[in-house]
């Protein structure tokens, strides 16, 4: 683990099939990515994919494994952010090569053994349509979480602002979802789309703790990496730790336009805070 920090760190990273690094990653190819964080002291990767599968697993574990990291889990952001797919379009064929997609992430995760999470991906409404697409993405996250767990995985769903998708913005919304499955599934908790929907971060961490596979951290307002002396972090280590929480943190926050320097502003703000747990 991270000095002093009791759940594995990673930041976000982008797979080789994204055809450009994502916004809100680590701004390189994996390979470089991964060095830069070992070097920083980071424990993982979480690493967002767009339509590889399960044969890559081998080749993406040996990457991150050769700087001495792990992969903690699989974001299927890109499905929709580069390609434009996802569960709620118009379009039959869409959706059916959206799932396809995201079929695909959940066995790569299954061969990993890490979770995959969905946020984007599962869209936004168009007037008209909106009971029928929510029948539409209710219908392929049940297929998804099964999909997961069939191949040793386990979906973890992210509560987003209405700016990314129609559904399901807040903790409470996604996880009436997660109860209405037969598979077992998580949340992803996101301090920035916690803050665009005004919901409480410290108090919603502290409630769904043991629920919650991942919180991705970014600063408040600026959506940027984390800065040394933010009030808010000790609160929210403290919460998790009393909470339960077993799962790990990603940094995943725009980069400033030098990712070496904004990944070792975070790590140094987050460490500097886990003091609050010594």
């Amino acid at each position: 683990m991270t000095a002093r920090l009791p759940w594995p760190l990673a930041y976000t990273v982008s797979g080789d099939d994204c055809t450009a690094p994502v916004p809100l990653g680590f701004a390189a190819p994996l390979a470089e990515a991964v060095s830069h964080l070992a070097e920083l002291g980071y424990d993982g990767v979480e690493v967002q994919v767009r339509e590889t599968g399960a044969r890559a697993a081998e080749g993406l574990a040996r990457t991150v494994e050769a700087a001495g990291l792990k992969v903690l889990g699989i974001g299927t952001g890109p499905v929709a952010g580069q390609d434009r797919l996802t569960l709620t379009d118009p379009s039959p064929d869409v959706r059916r090569h959206a799932l396809c997609r995201l079929r695909g992430a959940a066995r790569l995760a299954g061969e990993l053994g890490v979770p995959v999470t969905l946020g984007q991906t599962r869209g936004s409404f168009l007037p008209g349509l909106e009971d029928m697409q929510r029948i539409w993405a209710a219908r392929a996250v049940e297929q998804l979480a099964e999909e997961a767990s069939t191949h040793g995985s386990r979906l973890l769903l992210e509560p987003q602002s209405r700016a990314n998708t129609s559904l399901w913005h807040t903790p409470d919304e996604a996880l009436a979802v997660i109860d209405s499955l037969d598979a077992p599934a998580g949340l992803v908790l996101d301090t920035h789309h916690l803050d665009a929907e005004g919901v409480d971060t410290v108090r919603a961490v502290t409630e769904h703790a043991r629920v919650t596979g991942c919180l991705q951290l970014a600063a408040p307002a600026t959506r940027g990496p984390l800065t040394v002396g933010d009030p808010r972090l000790p609160s929210l280590l403290r919460a998790l730790h009393t909470g339960g929480f077993t799962g790990w943190l990603t940094l995943e926050h725009t980069q400033d336009g030098d990712s070496p320097k904004a990944a070792a502003r975070s790590w140094t703000a987050l460490t500097d805070a886990a003091a609050v747990l010594a």
